[in-house]
């Protein structure tokens, strides 16, 4: 009879075990995957970079499963309000165009833009001097709409899926310079196709806010505004930062 209580006992911890696994809160965490360090696939499949790791840091402090999804950039407001995922963190900047269609926390980094070229060239900045330049940057980006707004009908605005094809137009010689992320440039010239190329002047544009995405009115939001601040001050996001950048950009 005694074995058989303990039987009974042990079957129902398995029942309750099960149950609140069961139970564990399970989210998809949206990004591009094409956009290093910030984020990226790399060959074996895994996609990881900055974003995803912050990203993973808050799914951690939430208490909740992550699930990572990427996007294509083009597309990647339209699949989180598809639910496709359910928040976005893929170094999106915080406009105003975009919260008509989404909710965002607070940064959790800020960006600024400078252009690169190659080395050595006559490459200056005023708009004398890049008249009649081909210019390149990320379609639907702030370095994009920054191009739009401020040198069109000055410079040849050539707009690309991802960043790494503007990249590689600069690298064949199709493109004078490309205006981007500063951070992102940062990587770049960092690695082989960067070598012979540099910055260019100073930052056109230097207080670019970088914010994660949610659905309108998604209470997740406040969530993970609580998460951010927790892992800022506890470390986390130092710990993260420092394993990317030699200086913060917080």
């Amino acid at each position: 009879m005694q074995n058989y209580k303990k039987i009974l006992l042990a079957a129902a911890a398995t029942l309750a075990f099960g149950a609140q696994a069961v139970a564990a809160e399970k989210l998809k965490l949206g990004t591009e995957g094409a956009y290093p360090p910030f984020n990226l696939i790399d060959a074996s499949g895994q996609v990881g970079g900055f974003d995803v790791e912050i990203g993973q840091a808050l799914c951690a402090k939430m208490a909740v499963e992550c699930e990572v999804v990427t996007s294509d950039w083009d597309g990647i407001i339209p699949a989180l309000n598809a639910r496709k995922f359910d928040f976005l963190i893929a170094s999106m900047s915080i406009t105003e165009e975009r919260k008509a269609a989404v909710d965002f926390t607070e940064p959790y980094y800020t960006n600024k833009l400078q252009f690169v070229a190659p080395k050595g060239g006559e490459f200056k900045t005023d708009k004398a001097s890049l008249k009649g330049k081909v210019i390149g940057a990320q379609r639907a980006t702030i370095a994009g709409t920054w191009l739009e707004d401020n040198l069109d009908g000055v410079v040849d605005i050539k707009l690309y899926d991802t960043q790494e094809n503007a990249y590689l137009d600069l690298s064949s010689g199709r493109l004078d310079g490309v205006l981007a992320d500063k951070f992102v440039n940062w990587e770049w010239l960092k690695s082989d196709a960067g070598q012979s190329f540099e910055f260019k002047g100073e930052p056109v544009f230097d207080n670019d806010k970088i914010g994660i995405a949610v659905r309108k009115n998604d209470p997740l939001r406040e969530r993970l505004n609580k998460a951010l601040a927790e892992i800022v001050e506890d470390g986390t996001y130092k710990k993260i930062n420092d394993k990317y950048f030699p200086f913060s950009i917080y």
